[in-house]
């Protein structure tokens, strides 16, 4: 860079690109950056290299791509010296103990990125400073990487993948040696060490070295073998299993699930579920879907539809590309397909693992040591069902991360954790993964269809009875898009001094009364004698949530993610208050009341979700 042609004129952009050109082996990202200073593309290099891509309790997500902002061999090696780094100073016995490492088949050729390459230098890494490590030798589901944690009691684990992302994007998932996800203060402990350690050790790029050391083990059979033994314990019908005439459809929407999603229904002698053909092998191009995202619903679901119609498959299950989400689809007495939202298969999945306990534990007493979890802006009904039958229900923060490190807390003080779910078709259905897990939910719920068959009941009928029992528990859930942070923060400031009125909070939104209000972003709630939050709070994040008197709970939150503001909304009646018809129309009513008295859509300029 030192003739005036290959400067942008920015020296702090300057000094970044430098500093990347001398640092990265990759040839291609580096010819990338050439080009890109050659044809003076400043614009380019200044969203590549103007700020690092932040570690949360997350890990990472970004493009795959070159500079400090993406998803790269090198920033994927300046992360894991900071990690490793992070884990030597946590860990006195980190190089008895060792780490885990998986990848899942993401790929960006004009980059040279990939999440087996990635995984590759990862493991480089560590094997440099003496650490083992378990790499896997082919791709796994995500919750292969907190299972093996557990399993072989290790220091940490870190998955690569990007989940249900768009196809450019890559992450890097970190998870603890209690088999969870990492949460607060380590995220912040490993972003300062990777800062610490930018400069590539001598021998981190070295993969071919790394990948012959005696250091490096494969875990893959032995997991394989281990897992599947596991998640025998959940299954309670094996009979009904082996005569059930139920079709199933399984997608793994060209993920890693298909082979493991097989090896699961046979580890419960369940028939194999027709696989979609198109979709089976992992291509990361995700050739026949906009978003490999099964939460999207009937879109990712056409060809799973198509191929049931074909086969008389009554069900079809759809895993999102790192196997640890499960959708659900059922064929309606109309001939039409309903997908059940993440609130509905909570309430199924929910009810069965209890009624399998059930009838597996006759000492009335141990229901007190019997506990589910959920986050807190899904559906309340495991409260609704704990109330009734004895049992323990908690909410956490959002996201499987407080789940799993508030499950291993009940756990380690000799509690049962039954069940755990979020909104976003996250089912945690074992205590052996301390995280969501597609591939022991997309078990169990076969078990759960082939059951219900033999009653001659379908999962929309036993959705019914479960709202019948428990109380009608109705979800809406949505979002907006809004790419500009100041608006976000003058919208939930306008709620926190509603009418002008510093520190005070709407009493009513149109014609709806509010009874409480807790602001997990101050940590305010009226609902306690102190008016302080119980659970954590978090001032780089929105969210508040409204609990009306009409028995609605809403709740407004920032995505960590992406560039969302989005809104939960569950009406919850009690037992008998049956009239769904009123029941909608009442949630609509206060949905549509929600978006115009707090989001006000026009004034703020904001997008509503993509249909």
């Amino acid at each position: 860079m030192e003739n005036s042609q290959s400067t942008t004129g920015d020296t702090k952009l300057d000094q970044a690109v430098k500093q990347w050109l001398q640092y990265d082996k990759n040839p291609k990202t580096v010819s990338i950056v050439e080009d890109l200073l050659k044809d003076r593309k400043v614009e380019t290099l200044k969203k590549c290299f103007s700020s690092r891509m932040e570690f949360g309790t997350a890990g990472l997500r970004a493009a795959m791509g070159p500079g400090i902002s993406c998803m790269n061999d090198l920033t994927i090696i300046q992360t894991t010296q900071g990690f490793c780094h992070y884990l030597e100073e946590s860990f006195g016995n980190l190089k008895e103990r060792g780490v885990v490492i998986g990848y899942d088949a993401r790929a960006h050729p004009p980059s040279g990125g990939s999440s087996k390459r990635f995984a590759s230098l990862a493991a480089a890494v560590f094997i440099s400073r003496g650490v083992p490590v378990h790499l896997f030798s082919d791709i796994t589901p995500t919750p292969f990487v907190p299972f093996t944690v557990s399993h072989l009691g290790l220091s940490a684990g870190i998955m690569v993948t990007a989940s249900h992302n768009p196809k450019q994007d890559n992450g890097y998932k970190v998870y603890w040696e209690n088999g969870a996800q990492i949460v607060s203060p380590h995220d912040k402990g490993i972003a300062k060490a990777i800062e610490e350690n930018l400069e590539p050790w001598p021998e981190s790029w070295n993969t071919v070295e790394a990948l012959k050391s005696p250091l490096l083990k494969d875990p893959y059979q032995d997991i394989h073998t281990q897992y599947f033994k596991a998640i025998q314990k959940h299954c309670h019908h094996r009979e009904i299993n082996k005569s059930s005439e139920v079709k199933v459809v399984h997608t793994s929407v060209h993920g890693v699930g298909h082979a493991f999603v097989q090896s699961a229904f046979k580890a419960f002698d369940l028939h194999p579920p027709y696989a979609v053909e198109e979709q089976k092998d992992p291509d990361p191009e995700f050739p026949t879907v906009k978003y490999p995202n099964p939460e999207e619903g009937e879109g990712v679901l056409t060809l799973s539809f198509a191929l049931a119609e074909k086969e008389g498959a009554t069900v079809v299950l759809a895993n999102d590309p790192d196997a640890d989400r499960l959708a659900i689809a059922e064929k309606q007495k109309s001939g039409q397909w309903r997908v059940f939202s993440g609130n509905e298969l909570g309430a199924l999945l929910g009810w069965w693992m209890f009624r399998c306990w059930e009838q597996q534990n006759s000492d009335a007493a141990a229901v007190k040591n019997l506990y589910m979890l959920s986050s807190t802006v899904s559906s309340k009904i495991l409260r609704a069902i704990a109330l009734k039958e004895g049992f323990h229900f908690e909410e956490t923060l959002t996201g499987f991360k407080w789940m799993g490190n508030r499950a291993r807390d009940l756990l380690d003080q000799g509690k049962t954790v039954l069940f755990a779910f979020e909104e976003a078709i996250g089912y945690m259905c074992s205590p052996c993964v301390l995280d969501k897990d597609g591939v022991s939910a997309a078990a169990i719920a076969g078990e759960m269809i082939s059951y219900l068959a033999t009653k001659n009941t379908s999962l929309s009928q036993q959705l019914t009875a479960i709202f019948v029992e428990y109380g009608y528990h109705i979800s809406k859930n949505s979002y907006f898009i809004c790419h500009d942070q100041d608006v976000i923060r003058s919208l939930f400031e306008r709620l926190r001094n509603y009418g002008g009125q510093k520190d005070s909070y709407p009493t009513k939104c149109g014609r709806f009364s509010i009874s409480a209000i807790r602001d997990l972003t101050t940590g305010y709630d009226n609902n306690q004698p102190d008016k302080k939050a119980v659970l954590p709070t978090s001032s780089s994040s929105q969210m508040i949530t409204f609990t009306f008197s009409n028995g609605c709970v809403a709740t407004m939150r920032t995505s960590g993610t992406e560039p969302k503001i989005k809104y939960y909304t569950e009406l919850c009646a009690a037992p008998g208050n049956s009239d769904v018809t009123h029941l909608k129309k009442e949630l609509d009513d206060l949905v549509d009341a929600i978006i115009e008295n707090f989001f006000e859509p026009k004034k703020n300029n904001l997008q509503p979700k993509p249909e």
